[in-house]
């Protein structure tokens, strides 16, 4: 009988999301999937509504979609919307957000800020200098590329890449400057990135290696010295920069509310994605988790992480009220990523930083090819250029911990679902 009273007090608690991208969709969605029938209150510091951000570097810079609106009834399923609001603190015992409207009261407080890009030092007031992570970052740079400006990307990882690919193929002269000696030298090891060098020069973008900028002027990018070494340009023309060299989780808002954050300025948030003060989750970008499959703490800045942490955050919001069914359980996943560039399909699935061996499939100078790490024998991670059926198989091997024969994972020609032991 105690128990009925209880139920309808619990499910008036307020449930605040900060973050109305990806992971913050994605909760306020869960919960009522779930079965949460509370109030739900997402903010966001936009005024477009909640959009996914993948297509910005695809099909919205290139003007063939005017946007990428989520498709979702937020009205039908009594999720209220606060846009165009941006939170400015958090105050913990008071159970309140500060914001430029005044305090935003809280029951459970989820964090889906996300992360934002690095600036270029020195750059923040130059005309003509770009960050592509907003809606509205990709139409100003649509209008660029529609121009066939000669642009100049700063940093060969993942976004400069899709930039880079999407340049191209408006028509515009592109040059991407690299500090370090290959493309995405942060994110893969040499043998593995050093043949996707190749990639830019079939495009027709130029590629600067070892090249760091000194300064951005109206119309030119500067390089240091020593630069030009090998008989490239010291000075690049640019009607347009497109700094792609990083992100950060958006957490500066929590100076002094004493939650818990890691070097990278990530929420350090537990394998329920509960953050280090009480009623208060993280998710996506933002937030670090510790992996038992790794033995580390991740922190993913990928899509597909904000899709699928957001069902443990309800899942735990809902058992903490005593609405479901036994204790959540932890957040492990395998991660997954994906990009598009220079007509090639590249996906990653895993974490790499342990494995003992690698092992090719296939020749790099191909069109497609897949590497496959593995730590006493089992996979740990993968990745596969335009090998869809490698990235499908593999992953599931890596979810089940499946050892595999070195010597059969290593042929192109042996299905790797068919190299297990």
């Amino acid at each position: 009988m105690s128990e009925q009273k209880q139920t309808p007090r619990q499910t008036e608690r307020h449930v605040v999301i900060v973050g109305a991208g990806m992971a913050g969709v994605q909760t306020a969605v869960a919960l009522r999937e779930q079965g949460f029938t509370g109030p739900v209150t997402l903010i966001g510091a936009e005024s477009h509504q909640p959009y996914d951000r993948p297509p910005l570097s695809k099909a919205v810079l290139l003007g063939t979609a005017e946007g990428s609106a989520f498709d979702i009834d937020f009205e039908s399923l009594g999720i209220t919307l606060r846009l165009g609001l941006e939170v400015t603190g958090l105050r913990p015992a008071e159970h309140a957000l500060d914001t430029e409207a005044g305090p935003v009261p809280y029951d459970t407080l989820v964090l889906a800020t996300g992360a934002h890009p690095l600036a270029l030092p020195g750059t923040e007031d130059v005309p003509g200098v770009h960050l592509l992570r907003t809606l509205d970052d990709a139409v100003r740079l649509g209008a660029v590329l529609g121009r066939r400006h000669d642009v100049v990307v700063v940093g060969a990882g993942w976004i400069g890449a899709e930039f880079a690919t999407a340049a191209r193929a408006a028509g515009c002269a592109v040059t991407v400057v690299e500090a370090a000696d290959r493309p995405l030298a942060g994110a893969l090891p040499a043998e593995v990135t050093a043949p996707m060098a190749a990639w830019y020069a079939e495009s027709g973008a130029e590629l600067r290696l070892n090249a760091r900028v000194a300064g951005v002027e109206r119309g030119r990018v500067v390089l240091a010295e020593g630069a030009d070494r090998s008989g490239g340009r010291s000075e690049l023309p640019a009607d347009a920069v497109v700094v792609g060299i990083g992100a950060r989780p958006d957490t500066g808002w929590l100076d002094g509310s004493g939650i818990a954050l890691d070097p990278s300025g990530a929420v350090t948030a537990d394998d329920r994605l509960r953050s280090s003060l009480p009623d208060v989750y993280a998710v996506g970008d933002c937030a670090s988790f510790p992996s038992a499959r790794y033995g580390e703490r991740l922190l993913v800045h990928h899509w597909d992480n904000a899709l699928q942490g957001p069902r443990t955050v309800a899942a735990d919001i809902l058992g903490a009220l005593g609405q479901a069914a036994g204790e959540t359980a932890p957040y492990d996943p395998v991660p997954y990523f994906w990009s598009e560039q220079f007509g090639r399909f590249v996906q990653y699935a895993g974490h790499h930083g342990a494995a003992d061996t690698l092992l090719w499939r296939g020749d790099p100078a191909d069109e497609s090819w897949t590497v496959l790490w593995l730590q006493d024998e089992v996979p740990v991670a993968l990745l596969t250029v335009s090998r869809p059926r490698d990235l499908a198989q593999g992953r599931r091997l890596i979810e089940r911990r499946t050892p595999v024969d070195p010597a059969k994972a290593a042929d192109p020609s042996v299905p790797l679902k068919a190299a297990v032991r």
